[in-house]
């Protein structure tokens, strides 16, 4: 046993989802979130700067004792694997287990949606194409999500939402695709709309999903499980908006209230 906390963190509070489904699957973990809503969207960053974010939320999180890491941002999944497994401390991304996943089902026809950022560095199509060289694989960037969603805009009934998922996903549609991989951890809060378009035999593998199974798999082979949970939340952002929204993320209200962090500074800003 291990009751040190693992360290979550993400752009917003997308990567709530994430700690979601890990509370679910262990509910005696403890958490430790951020959520850099301060300096959020990230993918419309550039690249040198996500690195640099990479590098100072491991940081963060690892000033908290955590055990464990999880980077719930396909954008810097895609664009900064190297420092996420040189890092002294286990740090999972969201687009190993997704691609894995994704690769898993058996299709033909594969599609993946993430951020501008992660699809321009084509880190998911190539890790698609080394796991499944005989797929067929379709990526689209979907770059208003994350700002829809995060306005609290994610119902399947919403018209701007409804609308928003039909002119994103049109490539992915044409393509036929059969199994589509949500490659960042917002997208999931949508998947009704997403299938609702893209119809319902089309198979929706959520990186959130993947990721805390991943998170989970690898505490139980170095038995490093907690005994009891508790939750903490920081945001560089608003802690109003976040304590309002968190809890559409989590399907259940904070535990805890959030504190906020100044957002850290980026070298090429300033």
């Amino acid at each position: 046993m291990d009751n040190r906390p693992v360290g979550i963190f993400d752009s917003g509070l997308g990567g709530l989802t994430v700690v979601r489904v890990l509370r679910r699957l262990m509910p005696n973990e403890r958490i430790i979130y951020f959520g850099d809503t301060g300096r959020m969207p990230y993918g419309s960053k550039s690249r040198a700067q996500i690195r640099q974010i990479a590098g100072q939320n491991i940081s963060f999180v690892e000033e908290k004792g955590v055990k464990a890491i999880l980077a719930a941002c396909g954008t810097i999944s895609s664009n900064a694997p190297d420092i996420l497994s040189a890092n002294e401390i286990k740090a999972i991304g969201v687009l190993m287990p997704g691609a894995k996943e994704l690769a898993e089902t058996g299709f033909e026809r594969l599609g993946v949606i993430a951020t501008q950022c992660s699809i321009e560095s084509g880190a998911f199509q190539k890790e698609l194409m080394r796991l499944r060289p005989d797929a067929v694989v379709t990526a689209a960037a979907c770059p208003d999500f994350v700002p829809m969603i995060e306005s609290g805009r994610y119902r399947a009934d919403d018209a701007i939402v409804r609308q928003t998922v039909t002119d994103s996903l049109r490539p992915l549609k044409e393509a036929g695709v059969q199994a589509l991989l949500l490659g960042c951890t917002h997208y999931g809060l949508i998947a009704e709309a997403i299938s609702d378009y893209l119809g319902g035999d089309v198979a929706l593998i959520g990186a959130a999903d993947a990721s805390a199974r991943a998170l989970k798999a690898y505490l139980e082979a170095e038995d490093m499980q907690a005994e009891s949970g508790d939750e903490q939340y920081y945001t560089s952002g608003s802690v109003e908006d976040f304590t309002a929204l968190a809890p559409v993320m989590l399907g259940y209200e904070l535990r805890s209230g959030a504190s906020f962090v100044e957002p850290f500074p980026l070298e090429e800003e300033q």
